[in-house]
């Protein structure tokens, strides 16, 4: 599924577009995707204006000049389109339009008028509309942990988090209640350059390794977002092009191949934590 990096892509790709545009010409085209539509969607967003265009972890969050916000999650094949054009190419197909098209509407801005849709060939993303001023006390937002880019992540909150935790560290640093928006693929390429076994007891870890840990995870989401996403399986970013950090990845995906480490003899592994694929080098993450 489209994780922290390719999210924010998505949200980026949609900004100019849709901040401060008129939602007109809204569709709904079947009742549900994960979850119901909210009662009356076309009705709720016909009219209002689009204030901005936030991320929380995964979640693309727009608030509406109405005072709601409308919350989207991508799922697994959830993408947005523009204009009708597909957005970028894809490792597996996923169609985006006629029935695979759940939900559509024209975003004016100025004598600018964009069709703007969703489609999502699984069904596993969703949408909602829920009260702006209520959005952090919202299910799907209260128990998140903070922003892995925000000035609320570090070293030290990971060693309170972890403190006494038995539990491997690469499942708790995927605890959207740790930290919210870190996914499989960052996690691991985070893991490998911090020089920390994903075998690990979080608990284990010292506070200068997790200080190291944190840096990392902004470096490596940093560059995942500049280069637009990994791109991998259905994501495809916002404009059309495609994300190219996975032509960079020092471990995920790499089973059995050699450790990109100077000088490391060792070979890149495949262990399954938490049903997740975990890709890590014995020697360079020794315990």
């Amino acid at each position: 599924m489209p994780e922290l990096p390719e999210v924010e892509t998505v949200r980026r790709g949609l900004e100019p577009v849709l901040t401060g545009a008129r939602l007109t010409r809204v569709r709904q085209n079947r009742p549900d995707l994960r979850f119901p539509f909210p009662d009356r969607f076309p009705e709720r967003l016909e009219g209002a204006i689009v204030e901005r265009i936030d991320r929380r972890a995964k979640y693309l969050l727009m608030p509406l000049s109405t005072g709601e916000s409308w919350v989207s999650h991508l799922g697994m094949t959830g993408r947005f389109t523009l204009d009708g054009e597909q957005l970028g190419e894809f490792e597996e197909a996923a169609p985006i339009a006629g029935k695979h098209e759940h939900m559509s509407l024209c975003a004016v801005r100025g004598a600018v008028t964009t069709r703007v849709g969703f489609a999502d060939a699984r069904r596993f993303g969703f949408m909602g509309l829920i009260p702006t001023v209520g959005v952090e006390a919202h299910p799907w937002f209260a128990a998140l942990g903070p922003e892995p880019l925000g000035n609320g992540f570090s070293g030290a909150h990971l060693a309170e988090a972890f403190s006494g935790k038995k539990q491997n560290i690469k499942v708790s640093l995927l605890d959207q209640r740790v930290v919210a928006g870190l996914g499989n693929i960052y996690v691991c390429e985070a893991l490998y350059r911090a020089r920390i076994s994903p075998l690990i007891a979080a608990g284990k870890v010292s506070k200068p390794r997790l200080e190291t840990l944190a840096a990392v995870v902004r470096d490596v989401l940093g560059e995942a977002i500049i280069a637009g996403g990994s791109t991998l399986k259905d994501f495809a970013n916002a404009d059309g092009g495609q994300g190219y950090f996975q032509h960079r990845f020092d471990v995920y995906g790499r089973e059995g191949q050699p450790c990109l480490a100077e000088g490391c003899a060792g070979v890149v592994k495949r262990t399954v934590q938490g049903g997740r694929s975990t890709f890590w080098c014995p020697i360079c993450q020794k315990r």
